[in-house]
């Protein structure tokens, strides 16, 4: 089997390492526009890869420069590039999924990414009929949240007779949070912005409703150091959820973790237009913001991964709550972030299961109506990524 890995940065190296050290993975191509990054990730990955942990049975690492940006509405371009693949992850911005797509379609690959925008997995779920005539599977949004926490609140209802409310909290978070913010990046700053611009999707009495972000601030509480947080609305967390359990869950909704006073922070940067994309003065707010941020929320520390997702509903005629959590942290041995960690391993796990036959339908699917829920979260776990479930 052959992987190709699209984007060099830490989800997409992270990604390569977990694939690489599959059975039955003999190849895998790392794809990045920047040689420089590709020639790190290279040593990089050799180094890990070489520290014995599958006794020099680790698939062999290949790295190739393109600019993803040369993709036309088609995706031809990128035929070359992903020729002989089983399955393509697509840790790149989400702008190229949509291309990246239509490409896979074309070669006969498989395909899943981190996605992010709802919007741009509305036009790949448009694609369905088109790569189920190609005999392959794209599984969109295979991340953390779109992604991991989705399949655990899937996989949840399968426990329950009816099902009143679906919660999922998820945030990624600095070790040692520092003021004023009390946040570092960790993952794009186009990636953050964006999900606090775009609307959330909810189901609410049932129905599906877009609900702006940066509002319906809520507390609560993660076992110490962490504390009191908060959580409130952004997009795309919750992927097609809303959509695919519609009248399945009375209650569905997705919000994001942070440090109390976040959301008021960007809440307050919005109103004044500090996101506007329109030029002022010479100067586009969203973009100049976005430079600032990486700036200054880029150090050392390291990071946190917290999720929660709440299932309540009817179980054998006796009201019950079912609660999926996980605290991850960064790993000093393989240098991988804890959102590395708790986004690209998911998104491999689903990758070489497509590679593998485990995914048997096919089409441009949500993972929730593909992806065998028991087999992944048992291979999220076989990660070191600890998900504990407890009934309350």
């Amino acid at each position: 089997m052959k992987a190709v890995v699209l984007g060099a940065g830490r989800m997409g190296r992270a990604a390569a390492w977990d694939l690489a050290r599959q059975p039955g993975m003999t190849t895998v191509k790392l794809v990045d526009r920047e040689a420089d990054l590709l020639t790190r990730a290279g040593k990089e990955l050799e180094r890990l890869l070489s520290d014995g942990q599958r006794s020099g049975r680790a698939a062999r690492i290949e790295g190739q420069t393109y600019d993803l940006d040369q993709l036309g509405p088609q995706g031809s371009e990128l035929l070359p590039v992903i020729e002989g693949a089983s399955v393509v992850l697509s840790s790149a911005d989400y702008r190229f999924n949509e291309a990246v797509t239509r490409a896979c379609i074309q070669a006969g690959a498989h395909m899943c990414d981190l996605g992010g925008n709802l919007f741009v997995v509305e036009r790949q779920m448009a694609m369905s009929q088109e790569a189920e005539r190609a005999g392959i599977c794209v599984v969109p949004d295979c991340g953390l949240a779109p992604g991991m926490a989705c399949l655990l609140g899937a996989l949840g209802l399968e426990h329950f007779d009816s099902v009143e409310s679906l919660r999922l909290r998820v945030g990624g978070l600095p070790a040692h949070p520092k003021p004023p913010l009390n946040y570092k990046l960790v993952f794009s700053v186009r990636g953050l912005t964006n999900e606090y611009l775009e609307p959330a999707e909810v189901l609410r009495d049932g129905k599906l409703e877009r609900v702006p972000s940066l509002i319906d601030v809520e507390s609560l509480t993660f076992p110490e150091p962490f504390g009191q947080l908060e959580a409130f609305n952004t997009s795309g967390g919750c992927s097609t959820l809303p959509k695919t359990l519609r009248g399945k869950v009375r209650n569905l909704d997705y919000k994001t973790i942070r440090y109390p006073g976040h959301c008021a922070a960007f809440a307050g940067m919005q109103a004044i237009g500090l996101f506007s994309e329109e030029t002022f003065s010479g100067v586009q707010p969203r973009k100049f913001v976005e430079d600032m941020l990486e700036r200054h929320l880029n150090d050392d520390d390291t990071d946190v991964v917290l999720v929660r997702v709440v299932v309540e509903g009817l179980k054998a005629g006796e009201q019950s709550r079912l609660v999926y959590e996980v605290i991850d942290r960064h790993d000093a041995s393989t240098g991988h972030s804890a959102m590395a960690r708790t986004t690209a391993y998911p998104a491999a796990a689903i990758a070489y299961m497509l590679a593998a036959g485990a995914i048997e339908k096919r089409g441009v699917l949500p993972g929730e109506l593909c992806v065998p829920l028991g087999p992944f979260l048992s291979a999220v776990r076989a990660r070191g990524i600890e998900v504990q479930e407890r009934w309350e």
